[in-house]
């Protein structure tokens, strides 16, 4: 299957999905339209929309909690961490059907563990990314031991997630979604270590990716919480999807860059661009840029929802056959998630100057900004 094994696995015997494969070739295409029908379809989107959303108003209420614990009837804190646990309890749901349990006060000790492995595998994939792997074990064996641990703690987690979907099976109960998973090994239509593959990739994938954006979505210049509040509550899916992109994925794109190998010879203004060269677009750069968008500094929502061309404007998914196959999964959790908070408080930023980002596999604030939430009565 598509491109055998990846060293960034933990060299592990485990088979790429098709967001770390390279190929395109019709196996991957295939696998690839599979994936589409329950992962970034509108169908299969719907299906497991109704997950995310409990999971946000579990967040919501978690909020709550820690609210009425201050005296002062408002809570100021830096959300990075509390935003990774949403994001992967969320995506965890949506995937495997099944509640990690990290927005509880005391979540179990495996579901510790299983977060413990993402934060690890994230950060020592940065290095690996620059350093050949035989390099690595040499130079720093204990980095390589960490990874080839952090992978194999998620995909354990796969593996103990089927097995339970498996036992559903076996005991004959009445059939319900019960996941992307689950609907993937129902259909049997990928083999079993491919569906495991591209699912954990998803699960890796999806963490920082949706919590860098969402932290910087509650620190936009000029007032953005506020439009955002307004936009929605007239708004509903596409257009709160869009709303979501002009307050942060324009200004604070978590990957920097999209890039594309061309077919064929393009020819741009007079320009000629020869088949399979290396094309990058700087989307940090576009998002700022005036010749793109008027007055590119400012939160102007209202830019995505009227009647102008924004067609290639907002690619921090990538677009065509190789756009983000996790995107739909993405945008449903940060649309949901902002539109429960933005429902229960009122947000302010301690700090009124521009976020300082840095690149740490992708981009992220250099530090986490602190935001104060006081519930909307």
């Amino acid at each position: 299957m598509n491109g055998g094994t990846e060293v960034l696995h933990g060299a592990r015997p485990h088979l790429l999905g098709v967001t770390l494969s390279c190929r395109n070739g019709e196996e991957w295409r295939s696998d690839r339209l599979i994936l589409n029908k329950e992962v970034i379809s509108p169908a299969g989107t719907r299906k497991f929309l109704p997950f995310l959303n409990t999971v946000a108003e579990d967040f919501v209420a978690f909020m709550h909690r820690q609210v009425r614990k201050n005296s002062r009837g408002s809570l100021t804190v830096d959300l990075y961490h509390d935003l990774f646990r949403f994001t992967l309890e969320a995506s965890s749901y949506a995937l495997y059907g099944e509640r990690l349990g990290l927005l509880e006060e005391s979540p179990k000790p495996e579901s510790q563990e299983f977060i413990s492995a993402v934060e690890t595998m994230l950060q020592t994939t940065l290095p690996l990314l620059f350093t050949p792997p035989g390099v690595m074990r040499w130079v720093n064996n204990r980095l390589w031991q960490e990874h080839l641990k952090a992978w194999d703690t998620i995909f354990n987690h796969a593996d103990k997630c089927i097995q339970n979907i498996y036992q559903e099976f076996c005991l004959g109960k009445p059939r319900k979604y019960s996941g992307i998973m689950a609907e993937l090994l129902v259909q049997a239509e990928l083999p079993l270590d491919s569906i495991k593959a591209n699912v954990t990739e998803l699960t890796a994938g999806g963490v920082d990716t949706v919590s860098a954006p969402l932290g910087h979505t509650g620190y936009p210049q000029g007032g953005g919480t506020r439009m955002l509040r307004h936009g929605l509550r007239g708004s509903r899916g596409e257009a709160a999807a869009s709303l979501f992109s002009a307050l942060s994925s324009r200004l604070y794109p978590v990957g920097i860059t999209i890039q594309r190998y061309p077919l064929r010879d393009v020819v741009l203004q007079n320009y000629c661009v020869p088949a399979g060269t290396l094309c990058q677009v700087a989307l940090y750069s576009m998002g700022r840029s005036p010749a793109v968008f008027k007055d590119p500094e400012q939160y102007q929502p209202s830019r995505w929802l009227g009647k102008e061309d924004n067609s290639f404007k907002a690619l921090a998914f990538g677009f065509g056959s190789r756009q983000c196959i996790g995107r739909r999964l993405a945008e449903a959790e940060m649309t949901l998630f902002l539109m429960h908070i933005l429902k229960n408080f009122k947000i302010d930023t301690v700090s009124k100057e521009d976020l300082h980002t840095i690149y740490s596999f992708i981009l992220k604030p250099e530090k986490p900004p602190r935001l104060t939430f006081r519930p909307i009565d």
